[in-house]
């Protein structure tokens, strides 16, 4: 392939392949990587004339080491608003209105980040991590990390921004912070364009902080327990059995996503979770002295208020160098029944949450029931002190939730093992860093939109469990789900 030099405008690039295998058409497309100028306003003086997309390399007769002059006009490359974002207080008041739209507002994209927009704009939807956040200050981040707290406080400075802006807001500060804690997000292409990156390891690495930083849980009485392990955290019990010796162990982890395994058994999320929780390992025996096959199997000993599902589409693809994506259509629900999944005795530690949830239910739509239960009903409905939509009881509101420095003794809402979608992450396209990710939230008045980039899209509720993939279209890659809770019984 001979390599050539680009001139446009003050700018020289050197080195410039063209692969004479392709159309021209390619050659341009390497050229918008560089200078921005589409396609077709590209102008590529050549040989006879002006550089056709059709043309024959061959006919022009392209040497090593030739310059090509290109001429036209690049897009406006996304930037920060010269002004900032525009808060409610400081719109006048026939234009406050439009801040009642009922949903917050766009993140800009400002170059292949659509992977960290749409990772914010689902964590942003937990009012619970937002208070928490608010009430983080500069004295909880002065420890050995001063990346993590840097991390933490423009996490906390975006959040609060979406909270009031009613015009995109631009995440620069939240984005450089981002790639000098974890580089990887930072990589570049040879021509020098940041690269689209995993939605998933933005979203791990960007808990993983919150957890080392949000330290403890302003409406919690244990004080060790973090806001995230608190919000997210799963834990697991796990039996681990020799196939040769039949010997067995046990361990205790927690984690902060489930995983649904995809294989061509797999046609439901509550397939692909069951999956997940058998797998095969190779560890040492003490008995036999050497290293021999063990199956692990793992139960939910403990649930979160909120439960993050990861859709394991990716692999590594050797042929390819690249992760590469499961198609596989996987459907998954609006209400997930978890109780399969736990262990017995979380089982039977379900079993009151689930009965007072049922009678909650019962009384909201006017079953009539024996007058003892039907008063126990009313009474535990009357205590919840919260409104419910789509069946759902929501947890107490986030805004009201006591401030750190309170010391109340108020008792958490109890889950029940059922979980209602609230946040889905999509992907469109056929690797795991390219393509394009969009995040579809749903709102407090139970309304869904679809958060691509600063457009946000009004959605239809039914039309958001059809992103379960078999094709090109978006597909759920991380599904977060919000736990119907019952009062203390």
């Amino acid at each position: 392939m001979p390599t050539v030099s680009v001139k446009w405008q003050k700018h020289v690039f050197n080195g410039v392949e063209i692969d004479t295998e392709q159309p021209p058409y390619v050659f341009k497309c390497q050229l918008y990587d560089l200078t921005g100028v589409p396609p077709e306003r590209q102008k590529i003086m050549v040989k006879g004339g002006l550089l056709k997309d059709d043309g024959d390399w061959e006919s022009l007769g392209i040497k090593e080491g030739q310059r090509l002059m290109l001429m036209g006009t690049a897009e406006e490359i996304p930037k920060a608003p010269e002004k900032g974002p525009v808060f409610v207080e400081d719109l006048p008041e026939d234009e406050q209105g439009t801040a009642a739209l009922g949903h917050t507002a766009g993140l800009v994209n400002l170059g292949n980040t659509c992977y960290m927009n749409s990772t914010l704009q689902c964590l942003h939807s937990v009012p619970e991590l937002r208070l928490a956040l608010k009430e983080y200050s500069a004295a909880v981040g002065t420890g050995i990390d001063p990346s993590s707290h840097s991390l933490t406080a423009a996490t906390r400075d975006l959040f609060g921004e979406l909270d009031r802006s009613i015009r995109p807001v631009a995440p620069v500060r939240f984005l450089t912070v981002l790639r000098s804690k974890y580089p990887q997000f930072a990589q570049q292409t040879n021509q020098g364009l940041y690269m689209q990156q995993d939605a998933e390891e933005c979203w791990t690495q960007l808990v993983y902080v919150l957890s080392q930083r949000l330290q403890s849980v302003p409406w919690d009485e244990q004080p060790t327990n973090t806001v995230v392990k608190h919000l997210f955290g799963i834990e697991f019990k796990s039996i681990i059995k020799c196939e040769e010796s039949g010997e067995e162990s046990s361990e205790s982890e927690t984690v902060y996503t489930l995983k649904c395994h995809i294989s061509s058994e797999v046609n439901h999320l509550h397939e692909g979770l069951k999956h997940g929780l058998k797998s095969e390992l190779e560890k040492t025996s003490p008995i036999l002295g050497r290293s021999t096959l063990h199956i692990k199997e793992s139960w939910i000993n403990k649930l979160p208020p909120y439960l993050t599902v990861q859709f394991v589409r990716f692999f590594w693809k050797r042929e390819s160098n690249q992760k590469a994506k499961i198609l596989r259509k996987v459907n998954y629900p609006l209400v997930l029944d978890v109780l399969d999944f736990c262990t017995e005795e979380l089982k039977e530690k379900l079993k009151g949450p689930r009965k007072v949830y049922r009678e909650i239910e019962d009384a909201k739509v006017g079953i009539k029931k024996k007058e003892k239960e039907g008063a126990e009903g009313v009474k535990a409905l009357q205590n919840l002190g919260t409104s419910t939509s789509d069946e759902n009881v929501e947890m107490a509101d986030a805004e009201q939730a006591p401030s750190s420095s309170e010391k109340v003794n108020v008792p958490e809402p109890e889950v029940t093992g059922i979980y209602d979608l609230v946040a889905v992450l999509t992907h469109k396209g056929r690797s795991a860093d390219s393509g394009h990710y969009v995040a579809w939230v749903k709102q407090d008045s139970g309304k869904w939109i679809e958060f691509d980039d600063e457009q946000p899209i009004l959605q239809r509720e039914e039309d958001i469990t059809k992103l379960s993939g078999g094709g090109d279209w978006h597909m759920a890659y991380i599904c977060l789900y919000k736990a119907r809770v019952a009062p203390p019984y």
